[in-house]
């Protein structure tokens, strides 16, 4: 189950996505996230799913890693839909001639929640696997810098970020050995009640935790040494800026997000 989180992994591959300015893709994704959450009919979200199956061929990034990311989450996506199934008020839905408490409002629900958290992850799938850390903190930096006119820390606030995803596939990893090593020494991880299994996380997480923070503790040390200072007056190897490929990318995009408002509306 570890190995199948792919978030915070990078893909340096040639295709339109890698090439679009990361804060052209930050947008987009903040788009898609609103109207994904907007749309309401079913050609709404059969087109919201064109698209993001359109995102996955042009990203050239193998579809089973899209899928492969989606594992981890089954089982919120399964509960999330149970929940709305069961507890939304509405029109009684029989099964087979039968009322078992599921109404017609809550099955729509599930499905709209279901289809919604498959492509929120897909879409934030995507940009990490398109956009490199650096990129994506430098992308993150430029869209918050003019609210450091107020004193907000954007360069920190995007470092943080930036950080916390690159060390993302690590401490997966690091978890993972930690696991293995305790299953070596006889612990069990998959056998008893959920209390059980609970109270076997604890050899596991009091390592992991030792681990993070002893690389934290790394990372500062080796940014101190090289006098790392970040905001006013660093330099950046490349400079990202918008191209005429970020405004094709821009246009498409937002055509196919008025199409989905513009089906709202009508249908």
């Amino acid at each position: 189950m570890l190995k199948d989180i792919t978030l915070g992994q990078y893909f340096p591959i040639d295709s339109f996505l890698h090439k679009l300015d990361p804060r052209t893709k930050i947008l987009i994704f903040i788009l898609d996230i609103v109207i994904i959450f907007m749309a309401q009919t079913a050609i709404s979200y059969a087109v919201l799913i064109g698209f993001t199956f359109l995102l996955m061929l042009i990203s050239r990034v193998p579809v089973k890693m899209y899928i492969k990311g989606l594992k981890p989450i089954l089982y919120i996506i399964i509960f999330t839909a149970i929940l709305n199934l069961f507890l939304t008020d509405g029109r009684d839905l029989p099964v087979f001639g039968y009322s078992i408490g599921i109404t017609v409002e809550g099955a729509i629900v599930a499905v709209k929640m279901a289809v919604r958290l498959v492509l929120l992850i897909i879409a934030s799938s995507a940009l990490t696997y398109t956009t490199s850390p650096m990129a994506l903190t430098d992308g993150i930096e430029k869209l918050l810098k003019p609210l450091s006119r107020i004193g907000f820390p954007s360069h920190e606030l995007a470092m943080m970020m930036s950080i916390a995803i690159k060390f993302v596939p690590t401490l997966i990893e690091e978890t993972d050995k930690i696991i293995k090593a305790q299953k070596a020494r006889g612990a069990s991880f998959d056998t008893g009640s959920i209390f059980k299994r609970a109270k076997a996380l604890i050899p596991m997480l009091v390592p992991l935790f030792i681990s993070a923070f002893r690389r934290a503790d790394d990372l500062a040390i080796a940014m101190e040494s090289r006098c790392y200072t970040g905001g006013d007056g660093r330099t950046r190897l490349r400079e990202i800026k918008f191209t005429r490929t970020d405004l094709i990318g821009a246009l498409v995009f937002l055509v196919i997000f008025a199409c989905v408002i513009a089906l709202d509306i009508i249908f």
